[in-house]
């Protein structure tokens, strides 16, 4: 102890002393020397005899800092491990001490299987009895188990229905005029395209008749993009195609033989879609012309509403004071104020009851139709576009909360004059995700950008399908359609701006490739909802009510005395629970992890009465052949190495003297060149040196490093 004080006078807590070497952490030499000095005084002369002392110890008998204490016991700890690893790896290399033969005998002597030691104990005939009973029935079992573990890893799933009873929230209801625009509002943008029309079925009705009208000024900038063709298929090895305001069909109209469009057999209306400035065209075939007049009219139509602002357009549409005539929800009044309003390219302005976005959701008190949604429509029909729509009546959805509603392709048709009751029943669909399906829960891991996500609505498949199909829309076509929301930066297709759209857009819906990229890319929603509806309607109003009921909605809307509602405009609709009863279909794993358990347990109970316990026996046999195969390789690599040194040799390998002698210092060596007769003298008598200590002569030397020599007991490395 004394001698560690003196030795910190001298050195470390002199040097402490001077802040300027302590703040950069550098050790002098008077540090060292202190450090030692005091170490000595201790009596610890290595890092593990420090380790006999506690740490509180160490501070109070040396009065050394926690620092220097703490790199000692670091110092102490790292030297018990690095011993401890170096008897695992002398214990590795030692390896089981068990040959191939003597370790299979045991563990047929040892193991709980039954087979196995029927072998060892058995006579020659019984022994190869039982080794091929035991093989044959390992086969079975190795059979039974990949049949068990292919099920499993199959990851079916089985569905199970179950039926709850609870208090539901009122669907979200959005309704759709099915003429998205009222025809006063577009009509001069549709001017020229009408006329155009009128002429087209003009020529396609009453073709001798039309020649009269054929100088009428036309605007034929649509039409030269998209014409429509008649192909006369009466010859079939040489078809003819005549457009339709061509003067090849005029002048055939005037002949006998001119084809009449709608009786001619063999003769079709087509519509010519051609892109690279008329290099490349193709037709698309309509088994009716009055599908081709419609598909081109809205081709057409879509070319000019994708110019205008999406905020003309809404202006365009119907307004929810015009379409709602009266709302009741229960039993509480509500009006158009209590929808929202979105624009859907198709359908115009729609409003949608209880969407949950902004108000809160609306539960139903009870179950039956008079704790429905009740409302009353006016289409308006008498302002429909005439060639745009051709079904009158009220489009209506029901769906989830905070959902898009995709109301083309799950809507329904309300006619107008009538009342319609749906009754709505709930399905609740749950579905595993991965493994067992590609489902996703809120499309997040799905690679298609979500364009209706601007809507905040949840995923569902339709916007993925919608969203890739514009994606790939704008990739191939380098502009977006109007049908779907257009991503940031991109425009809408239109003649000027992009006067292959059409061309490109025909070939892209009627791609296969491009539609299975999309389904394969696109994933179901693991939670959905669906309302299963029955549909009933009946004459609204009756005749003997409708003269009042349309009085008082006039008036109640106009503030007026006359009749603006008729029967071709007005819908009723009544929605609401036909039961609180739900359903709900849910996947489950059809194997679980315990099934295969148990399966695989009983295949190897059952065949060869075996337990978990056999099992880890032949782990712990395969891991030490394993082993002994390792160091067999590790042994005949060293052999073989040495081998390859030999053959530098000619003859058999020098001895570690002979390599010595070599190198011999021939200092210790008399000089014998110029001796006489007599051995024992130089030639001027001097008496010989006597000779240095020769060098070893030892015919092997095997060096071996002084931390892997093991001990007495048991690998205690030095």
């Amino acid at each position: 102890m004394d001698g560690w004080r003196e030795g910190g006078r001298k050195g470390w807590w002199r040097e402490r002393k001077s802040g300027e070497e302590r703040r950069k952490g550098e050790w002098t030499d008077g540090q060292v020397d202190g450090w030692q000095e005091g170490v000595e005084g201790l009596g610890c002369l290595s890092p593990m005899s420090i380790l006999c002392h506690s740490w509180d110890d160490l501070r109070s008998k040396a009065g050394i800092t926690s620092y220097v204490a703490f790199l000692y016991l670091c110092a102490g700890a790292t030297m018990q491990v690095k011993k401890y690893l170096l008897k695992c790896l002398h214990r590795l290399q030692k390896g089981p001490g068990y040959t191939y033969k003597e370790l299979l005998v045991w563990y047929c002597n040892n193991t709980n299987t039954h087979g196995p030691k029927r072998i060892i104990c058995e006579g020659p005939k019984k022994k190869a009895m039982w080794f091929v009973l035991t093989l044959l029935f390992t086969s079975l079992v190795c059979w039974q188990w990949g049949v068990f573990i292919k099920t499993y890893l199959s990851w079916k799933v089985s569905v199970s229905l179950s039926i709850g009873f609870k208090t539901m929230d009122f669907p979200a209801v959005t309704i759709c005029n099915a003429s998205p625009f009222r025809y006063s509002k577009v009509k001069h943008l549709l001017k020229d395209l009408d006329e155009l029309m009128e002429a087209l079925l003009e020529r396609i009705l009453a073709p001798e008749s039309s020649n009269a009208s054929a100088t009428r000024a036309l605007n034929f900038t649509i039409w030269n993009h998209t014409p429509l063709v008649l192909i006369d298929e009466r010859n079939p090895d040489h078809p003819v195609v005549l457009d339709l305001f061509g003067d090849n069909y005029a002048g055939s109209a005037s002949s006998s033989s001119a084809p009449k469009i709608h009786n001619a057999q063999g003769c079709k209306v087509a519509m010519r879609l051609c892109s690279f400035n008329g290099t490349v065209c193709t037709f698309k075939n309509f088994t009716s012309a009055t599908q081709a007049v419609t598909e081109w009219y809205v081709l057409q139509a879509t070319n000019i509403f994708s110019q205008v602002p999406r905020k003309e357009l809404i202006t365009m549409g119907y307004p929810g004071k015009q379409l709602i005539l009266a709302c009741l929800f229960g039993a509480e009044p509500c009006s158009y104020r209590n929808f929202t309003s979105i624009f859907y390219p198709e359908y115009g302005n729609c409003y949608i009851f209880n969407w949950g976005m902004t108000d809160k959701i609306l539960p139903s008190a009870n179950p039956g139709a008079e704790f429905g949604l009740k409302l009353i429509l006016d289409i308006g029909q008498e302002d429909y576009v005439p060639f745009l729509t051709s079904t009158a009546g009220a489009r209506l959805m029901l769906h989830e909360q905070k959902s898009y509603p995709f109301i083309k392709d799950e809507g329904i048709y309300a006619m107008a004059g009538t009342e319609t009751s749906i009754g709505v029943l709930v399905d609740k669909l749950e579905r595993k995700g991965r493994p067992y399906s590609q489902c996703t829960m809120n499309g997040s891991d799905v690679p298609i950008r979500n364009l209706y996500s601007d809507h905040n609505t949840t995923y569902s498949i339709q916007a993925c399908l919608r969203s890739c199909f514009q994606d790939h829309m704008i990739q191939n076509c380098s502009c977006g359609h109007y049908l779907y929301p257009l991503p940031h930066g991109e425009k809408y297709c239109n003649n000027q701006d992009f006067p292959d759209w059409a061309y490109c857009y025909s070939a892209l819906r009627m791609s296969v490739k491009q539609r299975e990229v999309c389904i394969s890319n696109c994933r179901e929603s693991c939670n959905d909802t669906k309302y299963k509806m029955t549909i009933s309607m009946a004459q609204w109003p009756s005749d003997s009510s409708e003269d009042w009921i349309f009085y008082i909605l006039s008036n109640e809307r106009d503030q007026t005395d006359n009749i603006t509602i008729s029967r071709k405009g007005v819908v009723k609709l009544n929605i609401y629970f036909q039961e609180f009863n739900y359903r709900t279909i849910q996947e489950s794993p059809a194997n679980n992890i315990v099934w295969l358990l148990s399966s695989l347990g009983g295949q190897f109970g059952f065949w060869m009465g075996g337990s978990v316990l056999c099992l880890i026996e032949f782990g712990e046999i395969i891991i030490d052949f394993v082993w002994i195969t390792i160091i067999k390789l590790v042994a005949f690599s060293k052999s073989l190495r040495q081998r390859q040194a030999q053959t530098r040799y000619a003859g058999p390998p020098p001895t570690v003297a002979e390599l010595v002698e070599a190198h011999t210092n021939f200092s210790f060596q008399p000089d014998v060149a110029n001796l006489g007769p007599d051995s024992g003298a130089y030639a001027d008598g001097r008496t010989l040196p006597i000779p240095g200590t020769p060098p070893p002569n030892y015919d092997s030397l095997r060096l071996q490093p002084l931390d892997v020599i093991e001990s007495d007991s048991e690998g205690d490395a030095i």
